[in-house]
C-alpha cells in the first residue's frame, strides 16, 4: 500500500461519505438493521450514528483497508453496541453460515473488486429469513450520463481508491442469488450526474 492510499485517501474518502447528501441517505436505509448485522466496507464508520441501537444485537464489521482501520478503531470505541472489527475481505467473509439477520452495504460494492462474489459470501452468511440493505451509487439511466461514467471512471478508479463509477447495482445484487424487495433511485442533489445515481432498498436470498 503506497502512501496516498494509507494516508491521503481515507480522509477524502471519509471527507466526500460524510457529506450531507449521503448522509441523507444512511438515514433511509441503515434503521432497517435488526439483530446481528454484517456490514461490508465498513468505512471509518459513518453508519454508526444510523443504526437504531434498541434493534441491533451486534455488528461485525467488515473493513480490510489498513489505511481506514485506523479510523474504524476510533469509530467503534463509543458505539452503543457490540461491534468486532474484521479486516478480511468481504470475498472471502468467514462468519457460519445462517450467521446473521442483516446484511448492510452503502457505498461499498463500487469498490469491492469482485462485488458480486462479496454478495454471495454474505449471502450464505444470512439467515433464511434475514435481508440484505443497500445504498450505493453506480450506472445511471441516461445514456449522455453513462457515456461521461465511461470516459472518467478509468481515471476516477485510480485516485478514488478502486471506485467504480458504472456498476449495475440491481442486476449485481440479482447475480448474488437475492430477489429485490424494494429498490429506489435518483440523482442526489449537489452531486455531479456521473457520480451521484444512487439505488438504495432490500432484498432477500432466493
Amino acid at each position: 500500500m503506497n502512501l496516498y492510499d494509507r494516508f491521503v485517501l481515507p480522509t477524502l474518502i471519509n471527507a466526500a461519505c460524510g457529506c450531507a447528501p449521503i448522509a441523507r441517505q444512511r438515514q433511509k436505509v441503515v434503521p432497517l438493521a435488526r439483530g446481528v448485522v454484517l456490514e461490508l466496507g465498513f468505512g471509518s464508520g459513518l453508519n454508526l450514528s444510523h443504526y437504531d441501537a434498541f434493534k441491533v444485537q451486534k455488528l461485525y464489521a467488515l473493513e480490510p483497508e489498513e489505511g481506514m482501520l485506523k479510523l474504524a478503531r476510533r469509530a467503534v470505541r463509543t458505539a452503543p453496541f457490540e461491534v468486532e472489527l474484521l479486516t478480511e475481505t468481504a470475498e472471502r467473509a468467514s462468519l457460519p453460515a445462517e450467521s446473521v439477520d442483516t446484511v448492510l452495504v452503502t457505498y461499498a460494492l463500487c469498490t469491492i473488486p469482485d462485488a458480486v462474489t462479496a454478495l454471495r459470501a454474505a449471502r450464505a452468511a444470512l439467515k433464511p429469513d434475514g435481508r440484505l440493505i443497500f445504498c450505493e451509487h453506480g450506472l445511471a439511466p441516461d445514456e449522455g450520463v453513462r457515456r461521461w461514467q465511461r470516459r472518467i471512471e478509468p481515471v476516477w478508479r485510480r485516485i478514488a481508491g478502486g471506485c467504480h463509477l458504472a456498476r449495475d447495482i440491481p442486476a449485481m445484487i440479482k447475480s448474488a442469488g437475492f430477489a429485490l424487495e424494494s429498490l429506489d433511485t435518483m440523482y442526489l442533489p449537489r452531486a455531479p450526474k456521473w457520480a451521484g445515481y444512487n439505488y438504495w432498498g432490500a432484498a432477500r436470498a432466493v
